[in-house]
């Protein structure tokens, strides 16, 4: 069995503001995620904004460095205290999509010229072999060489800059996809084209993908696994479709109901958004209790620990 990815005790801390008014955030708190597998899967991470799934990414994409933790991707560790991959084997192994694709090109470059770029310093191929390699990429995304040679990032349209993004990531041949909001930025009639994309390139190509969304209907379309997060932690993990078809999380719950917004109650008791955040965050029982239907006192001060339900998936709730 194949450790696809495991994290272990990951934790990232900000410290926010001045010397007298400076707040902790835990962006990621103690964040543990186990996936065995034979197989290639996509596994989704999905929340609000500031819950820290970004923050995860990054973490895993090794442009950030967590606080305290590890992270194994293919049963190699990648962050945290050990031997690690170089960069080049690293990049080998994990590939990034961004939310952006015209963030993700100069305007002033070839796109081609950034998958030659992969091909040479990345993939390490022979100048002789780079051709091909990005012609059987973007062929993989449905895009022609000849098509995509010599044109700037302002002659495609959104969608087909992603599906170069994609190519680039795949020239390199990793393990792993870490795709960061990677159709939020493309209109929502092409949407479909790039998930249906992952779908085919896990099928097709045998590669994972961490898959990192707010959308839950796309999520439920493409993933084997869902996490759940919440101010940093991870509050429900496990089968996808269990999870969304059964959610026993009350935060996982409200997220399916879309719960309305709340901030007409908090404007009522003049507590601006910034500050409800900060003191979650800071809590040392359960980030959610403060907006939770189901919470007592103990909520406030002790931690729900990882509660193993029959379908094998994990509910840190303590009425779980």
């Amino acid at each position: 069995m194949t450790t696809i990815l495991k994290t272990t005790n990951l934790n990232k801390v900000y410290k926010l503001g001045g010397l007298l008014n400076r707040v902790r955030i835990n962006a990621l708190d103690e964040v543990n995620l186990t996936i065995e597998r034979d197989e290639p899967v996509i596994i989704s991470v999905v929340g609000e904004s500031g819950s820290g799934k970004t923050t995860l990414a990054k973490v895993i994409l090794r442009l950030v460095h967590p606080t305290s933790g590890s992270a194994i991707v293919y049963d190699k560790l990648i962050v945290g205290k050990g031997d690690k991959p170089s960069n080049v084997e690293f990049f080998n192994m994990v590939q990034p999509i961004f939310q952006n694709p015209f963030e993700a090109f100069s305007s002033h470059r070839a796109v081609d010229s950034y998958l030659a770029d992969t091909a040479v310093n990345v993939a390490q191929l022979q100048k002789t072999e780079v051709v091909a390699a990005m012609a059987e990429a973007l062929r993989l995304v449905g895009l022609d060489y000849q098509d995509v040679r010599g044109k700037y990032p302002n002659q495609f349209s959104g969608g087909e800059l992603q599906r170069v993004s994609i190519a680039r990531a795949l020239i390199p041949r990793p393990e792993i996809i870490i795709a960061d909001e990677p159709v939020s930025m493309i209109d929502a009639s092409l949407r479909m084209n790039i998930i249906n994309l992952f779908l085919s390139l896990k099928e097709e190509f045998k590669r994972s993908f961490l898959y990192i969304t707010h959308d839950l209907a796309t999520a439920y379309y493409i993933s084997d696994y869902i996490a759940v997060m919440y101010r940093g932690s991870i509050v429900e993990f496990g089968d996808a479709r269990k999870i969304l078809a059964d959610p026993q999380h009350p935060y996982t719950q409200l997220l399916l109901a879309s719960i309305p917004d709340t901030r007409t109650k908090w404007e009522r008791k003049k507590i601006a958004l910034s500050d409800i955040e900060a003191k979650e965050f800071g809590f040392t029982g359960c980030r959610f209790c403060n907006r939770c239907p189901i919470a007592e006192e103990m909520c406030k001060v002790e931690r729900p620990p990882a509660i193993k339900k029959e379908d094998g998936r994990d509910v840190y709730c303590h009425f779980a």
